[in-house]
């Protein structure tokens, strides 16, 4: 099962849904598809459509997916890499208006240069990366909390 995640934000993401519908109908994927799509309004013969989850059902979903599909924010990448999946990331572009700027494709190359993700760069591909993702090994990530904790600590009195 893939699953694909296009996030909470109000913009659409059509384009990848097109894409996935295309390459569904022409039989280049034939993986049950689940898709929380947030605001993204599209009627699909191939792809389970849900707007939004709770939190207990997404992390079911994660857990039972092959591979995950997400739009380019760091928050969605780094829940997959939490499950130690493998992920497929497709920026989100400001000139589909489906973001205010193209920072998502700095955020894709650089998860995908380090070795945590692929990086969907074409759509009309994006086939190809679900078929590479079965024999892909994402580098492991390694969540550092330290920092974190010793600045929370410094600002509040625990005794």
């Amino acid at each position: 099962m893939i699953l694909v995640t296009l996030g909470t934000q109000d913009k659409s993401f059509v384009r990848l849904l097109e894409a996935l519908e295309k390459q569904c109908e022409s039989g280049l994927i034939q993986d049950e598809i689940i898709v929380q799509s947030g605001y993204t309004k599209f009627d699909s013969k191939h792809m389970k459509l849900i707007p939004y989850f709770s939190q207990d059902e997404l992390d079911q979903y994660r857990q039972k997916a092959e591979c995950i599909i997400t739009h380019g924010g760091v928050g969605s990448i780094l829940d997959g890499c939490r499950y130690g999946k493998k992920i497929i990331g497709v920026a989100r572009l400001k000139a589909f208006k489906e973001h205010i700027n193209d920072h998502q494709i700095e955020i894709c190359e650089q998860f995908s240069k380090d070795g945590y993700i692929l990086y969907a760069e074409n759509l009309e591909d994006i086939h190809r990366l679900i078929e590479q993702s079965k024999s892909f090994e994402p580098k492991k990530y390694i969540f550092d909390n330290k920092k974190l904790i010793m600045h929370i600590k410094s600002v509040i009195d625990f005794e």
